[in-house]
């Protein structure tokens, strides 16, 4: 059962929040970040991009960035432009993007339930990324970025959400990306009590985003269970944070691939290749779309066409054979253009849907790429089943946007 409770938040106050306020570490560069901090002091990549302090092309993991990051977080509290609450809330946090809004719990997560595998994963971890952010939490004693859960749908934690959203929030924002944030804090000992006692009825929470910082923060929360001999189980490091939505809220985009070449074939003998196992339709030169499971969207010499896999050449029985990725991995990458490792293989590159499939067409048309492939995105379901059985994700396979904005909310692992 999800273990989860109430924390006290260190939050910017409501005036300064859009200050605060930034995009998650992960999802750009450094120079992007210091580009986006200019003339902000308040901008809390000084302390989860904390290399921005210091000359162009410094190492971003020297020992004295880390120590930036807990300076930064210091002066933050010091100045005023993160205060703590005073008691334990929950709080909601609304993401609006193209007009649909998805409404998520901020709660502290149970570390032994990430441990002992009922918080589930479906992607792979590196290790250096892992210690990257471990440093991080260490030195700060403090998860300064949520991480991103989803769990099955629940009546009464549907209906928390309503009556608690048709308040008054505590910060209502547009990000310059335009995507909406809007945060209420519930500090009502009854609905605390409510939430707490909803989520112990559900089995499994799952990472949907953020797989490096779930492993950082629990592993940095297990490290001080073992060092001290006085561990009870109730400390607060025993706890990491995270924005837990329902997963009917959730909307996974298309990760799509782009190809340098064609493996020495013409594209008459690609087509010729791939229409082995995939009845194939010209679509001309308006963007194609994907329109269903197993349909696929190819672009190669200035036309669309759409690649429909044959029946046999998937397995719906199989939480990894019926994904999109594996098909194409398997029929295109590996066995027409010997592709094999999508994490490593320099020919291969990927696109978030985000971007839109006029993105894939650029590359295309530049010559960069020899072709791109849009896939039908994964679904919350296929993501949950994946998880459920043990097995994990091939290789950019999700895209969730919007993402979480940091900054919004901080918890500290020693209150």
């Amino acid at each position: 059962m999800a273990r989860i409770k109430p924390f006290k938040g260190v939050r910017p106050p409501k005036d300064l929040v859009e200050s605060v306020a930034s995009r998650p570490y992960d999802v750009l560069n450094s120079e992007e970040a210091r580009k986006e901090a200019q003339g902000n002091e308040k901008s809390l990549y000084h302390i989860i991009k904390p290399e921005i302090d210091f000359e162009i092309g410094f190492d971003e993991h020297d020992p004295a960035v880390y120590d930036k990051a807990v300076e930064n977080f210091n002066k933050f509290q010091k100045n005023g432009w993160l205060k703590q609450d005073t008691k334990e809330n929950y709080y909601i946090y609304a993401q609006t993007m193209n007009g649909r809004t998805q409404y998520g719990f901020v709660v502290a997560a149970w570390v032994p339930d990430y441990m002992e595998g009922r918080i589930k994963k479906h992607e792979l971890t590196r290790r250096d990324k892992e210690e990257d952010r471990m440093k991080h939490v260490r030195c700060n004693n403090a998860n300064i970025e949520p991480v991103f859960f989803a769990f099955p749908d629940n009546e009464a934690l549907e209906n928390i959400i309503r009556k608690e959203t048709s308040k008054v929030p505590e910060y209502d924002f547009v990000a310059p990306d335009g995507f909406g944030h809007t945060l209420w804090v519930i500090d009502n000992e009854d609905t605390i009590k409510e939430i707490t006692s909803e989520f112990a009825k559900i089995p499994n929470l799952y990472i949907a985003d953020g797989h490096h910082r779930s492993a950082a923060a629990a592993l940095v929360g297990a490290e001080k269970a073992a060092n001290n001999p006085n561990h009870t189980g109730n400390e607060e490091y025993n706890y990491f944070m995270a924005v837990a939505f329902p997963a009917s809220h959730l909307k996974i985009i298309d990760y799509n691939r782009v190809v340098k070449d064609l493996n020495g074939l013409t594209p008459e003998e690609f087509l010729k290749k791939i229409s082995e196992n995939f009845i194939i339709e010209d679509k001309g030169t308006d963007i194609y779309t994907p329109t269903k499971l197993h349909n696929f969207s190819l672009y190669l010499g200035g036309k669309w066409y759409s690649l429909t896999a044959k029946p046999g050449t998937f397995d719906d029985q199989d939480p990894i054979g019926v994904l999109d990725v594996t098909v194409s991995s398997d029929l295109i990458l590996r066995d027409i253009l010997n592709i094999t490792d999508l994490r490593s293989d320099k020919r291969i590159d990927f696109v978030g849907g985000i971007r839109g499939l006029e993105e894939l067409k650029r590359r295309v048309d530049s010559g960069e790429m020899a072709f791109a492939l849009a896939l039908y995105p994964v679904t919350m379901k296929q993501l949950m089943d994946i998880a459920d059985s043990g097995n994990i994700m091939p290789p950019k396979t999700t895209w969730f946007e919007p993402k979480l904005r940091s900054g919004l909310v901080i918890h500290k692992l020693d209150d």
